[in-house]
């Protein structure tokens, strides 16, 4: 019990000290270069458009099973 209490306190200190650069350098240098709206939907557009395909692809595997077997 002993050890996994020293291992939990050492955690919690890297994690604060971590924390702490993290803020440190926020506040050094705001504008971190955050992702636009705009690339920010054109990803989920090519992920949702990645997806409708592979549906498309799998259901029409699924619907044609049958006659795909012979090839």
């Amino acid at each position: 019990m002993r050890y996994t209490a020293v291992r939990s306190y050492r955690a919690v200190l890297r994690l604060a000290a971590r924390l702490e650069e993290g803020l440190a350098e926020l506040q050094r240098r705001p504008d971190r270069g955050d992702i636009s709206i705009t690339t920010v939907i054109i990803w989920v557009a090519a992920v949702t458009g990645a997806l409708v395909i592979a549906g498309t692809i799998a259901a029409v595997i699924a619907r044609y099973n049958g006659n795909l077997s012979g090839i």
